[in-house]
């Protein structure tokens, strides 16, 4: 009796057709090492402009430091010499401008707080109701932001002019006797520019709020509506606390616009007759006639100094939110 006996052969695996090559095996393919080229591209990429940085940034800060206890004409090195605290000594007792100019980037920060950053606010709520036109009117209030202070500096001049200019045009005091000369007037030229500021302030402010009116949960207002609470009741009571983040920036970023205006100064008067600033102190004694680095580099100091008494703080505080998130 025999028994037959069959051996069954494992069926071959199909095989894909051309072409049809699965992810995965094609995914493996692709990963590859980055070549030499590739990172001589990425180290130009990310050294160049660190080094850079580093250059432009850091060491000219440092230098400043050191400089402010020197006295320097800038002519050689070999003339630079050790004088300790006497530049910051003359500062403090001996320098009519620095006080006023110390009082006028207080006024200067007092007034973007109170007249531009509210207005902006007011700009962002509206155009957050959705209105026909919002794009357009957004693009009108924030071009100010865009344009050069210089540029807006000149554009404001023209507006200033004692004979042809708009404002006087329209009070009538372009004639002969009857002169308002916003520039030249110390009693008036430190507002006027205040002005201007004040007309490119409210577009960044409007911005700044709008980001953060979009990142409000609109099941709050959904929730107030259903409360009762009007419009205005909604705003103070609901949106306006969550804006806190938002407030806070602001703060941060109009105390710095305050202590580094510099250009509108600077196109309309140079900084004199009444619109002393500390940043044009220390472009006047580091740039001029009789360069006085090491005392100009004092006054960068302080003003260093109350900036970093302003971002510090901000810093802190953020890295401590992120860390307890």
């Amino acid at each position: 009796m025999s028994t037959d006996t069959t051996t069954e052969t494992p069926e071959a695996a199909p095989v894909p057709p051309p072409g049809n090559v699965p992810r995965t095996r094609r995914a493996q393919g692709h990963q590859r090492l980055l070549t030499r080229r590739d990172r001589i591209t990425l180290g130009l990429m990310a050294g160049v402009p660190t080094v850079l940085h580093v250059a432009l940034v850091w060491l000219t800060a440092l230098a400043s430091i050191a400089l402010a206890f020197t006295t320097w004409d800038g002519i050689g090195f070999d003339a630079i010499q050790w004088v300790g605290l006497q530049n910051f000594r003359e500062l403090f007792t001996n320098n009519p401008q620095f006080w006023p100019a110390v009082e006028h980037n207080v006024i200067w920060f007092v007034v973007l707080i109170l007249i531009p950053t509210p207005l902006g606010l007011f700009l962002a709520v509206q155009l957050d109701k959705r209105i026909r036109f919002s794009r357009v009117y957004q693009t009108a209030f924030f071009l100010p932001v865009v344009m050069s202070l210089a540029v807006i500096g000149f554009v404001w001049q023209l507006i200033y002019n004692p004979d042809t200019g708009l404002i006087n045009s329209l009070v009538g005091a372009n004639k002969p006797g009857h002169y308002i000369d916003w520039i030249g007037d110390p009693d008036l030229n430190l507002w006027a520019v205040l002005i201007a500021a004040s007309w490119r302030h409210t577009g960044y402010m409007m911005i700044l709020y709008l980001a953060g009116l979009k990142s409000v949960d609109p099941s709050l207002r959904e929730a107030s509506a259903l409360d009762g609470a009007n419009e205005w009741q909604t705003f103070k009571n609901v949106i306006f606390p969550t804006l806190r983040p938002t407030n806070t920036v602001v703060l941060v970023v109009t105390i710095i616009e305050a202590l580094r205006a510099f250009d509108l100064v600077f196109v309309f008067n140079k900084g004199a007759e009444g619109t002393e600033l500390l940043s044009i102190l220390v472009t006047n004694n580091i740039i001029g006639e009789s360069s006085r680095i090491g005392y100009g580099s004092a006054i960068a100091v302080v003003l260093l100094v109350i900036s970093l008494a302003v971002i510090v703080p901000y810093l802190i505080a953020t890295f401590r939110k992120e860390r307890q998130a």
